[in-house]
């Protein structure tokens, strides 16, 4: 075995000496600081992004994905692409990459972006938090840290040419997500702070269950309150089992399928299924991520393009769908009323445990964004009524704060 992160972050020497991560040449997948703890619990572990991840453990996805509506589950996201943004001009640096306004967050404050590029497709969406501790830390998708690095690392190479101060540092932690309901009391024991102070989309620096150099965020992927705790890796094993030890709360290990669903249910995108370098802003409905002095400046990759798409009506968008019987994936053609014409394709679909229904979200054209408007799958080769509707699905459960 040996350690590293993939081999296209290795090859340019971004990464030196990491033992984040293990890759095991007879299946050339990564595994997380985890990996021997999901097995231990467990885990079915599948290829997912170049990793070996649990898709589930021992209870099936719906009651995994009910267990994190009503109590409180972990997910290990330690595969997530951690870096530290420093330097004097870092704000400068991250804005000529992203289209949200990164200036105007307060200390402490975190917010939804997206990298684009110069057609105004999206390259990855991230998490960017400006900490109180002068620098910005950000946090993106797995599956694309192999373009997402080193766009970054040539993009503060070009700006320090010009005499600028920025740098960019991988950190090499794990990251856990402890999402639901229950989330305050199986975490709270553990912290020295109050979580009523950690609105939605903040961070800090803290201890957790007595481990130091912690960072814990509210945010999370599953529409329900939760957090995000980035800790050493070799105690993040360590920090996921206080959290299971709750006494108050059902908490669970919970793996990528329930993620998936519960994702879905909340309205949120998928990399590289419901957003990609083809799909603006503008058409993934992501328009609230374009910060409104952005919007009057522009200045971020493919500007034009996207600030032009808000004034006119863009030739697809993204929506959401519910219907009933089997249910459409992605790649699923979209048919008007009448299913003779073709509109658009689904992106993701799955049964919604919550509902009871199947949801969906997918590409349409200008004619069919209303929602409530009728609309028919292509599933086995027939037809299935699907109506558009809103997202989310399930209504989010966010912490803005007493």
């Amino acid at each position: 075995m040996m350690f590293g992160f993939p081999a296209a972050l290795l090859k340019h020497g971004y990464i030196h000496g990491v033992k984040h991560f293990k890759r095991f040449a007879s299946t050339n997948l990564l595994r997380t600081c985890l990996y021997d703890f999901h097995v231990e619990n467990g885990g079915k572990m599948v290829p997912f992004a170049g990793w070996e991840m649990p898709v589930q453990y021992k209870d099936s996805i719906s009651d995994s994905h009910n267990n994190v509506r009503t109590q409180a589950g972990i997910f290990d996201v330690s595969h997530m692409l951690q870096t530290k943004v420093s330097g004097k001009d870092r704000i400068q640096y991250m804005e000529s990459l992203v289209v949200g306004d990164i200036a105007g967050l307060k200390p402490n404050q975190g917010t939804l972006s997206l990298y684009t590029n110069n057609t105004g497709g999206i390259i990855d969406d991230l998490i960017i938090s400006n900490t109180d501790q002068g620098y910005l830390y950000v946090v993106s998708n797995a599956g694309c840290a192999d373009k997402d690095l080193p766009l970054m690392m040539n993009q503060a190479e070009n700006m320090r040419c010009k005499g600028l101060d920025v740098k960019v540092d991988v950190i090499c932690k794990g990251l856990l997500a402890l999402q639901g309901p229950g989330m305050v009391k199986v975490l709270q024991p553990g912290l020295k702070f109050d979580l009523s102070e950690l609105p939605f989309m903040t961070t800090r620096s803290a201890t957790v269950f007595g481990i130091d150099d912690c960072r814990v965020t509210r945010c999370g992927y599953t529409g329900e309150d939760g957090v995000e705790i980035s800790v050493a890796t070799e105690r993040a094993a360590e920090l996921a089992q206080h959290m299971l030890n709750s006494k108050d709360v059902d908490c669970r290990l919970t793996g990528l399928g329930a993620r998936d669903s519960l994702r879905l249910e909340a309205g949120l995108c998928l990399y590289g299924n419901d957003i990609d370098e083809n799909t603006t802003p503008i058409e993934a409905t992501l328009a609230w991520t374009i910060g409104k002095r952005r919007k009057e400046e522009g200045g971020f990759p493919g500007a034009d393009i996207i600030l032009k798409q808000i004034k006119d009506k863009p030739k697809q968008r993204r929506v959401g769908f519910t219907s009933s019987g089997p249910p459409a994936r992605g790649g699923t053609e979209i048919y008007d009323e009448s299913g003779e014409k073709v509109i658009g394709k689904v992106t993701s679909g799955c049964p919604s445990p919550t509902l009871k229904k199947n949801v969906a979200m997918g590409y349409v054209e200008p004619a069919f964004f209303k929602p409530g408007t009728k609309v028919k799958f292509l599933v086995r080769k027939k037809m299935v009524d699907a109506t558009v509707t809103k997202m989310p699905f399930v209504p989010t459960n966010y912490f803005f704060g007493k």
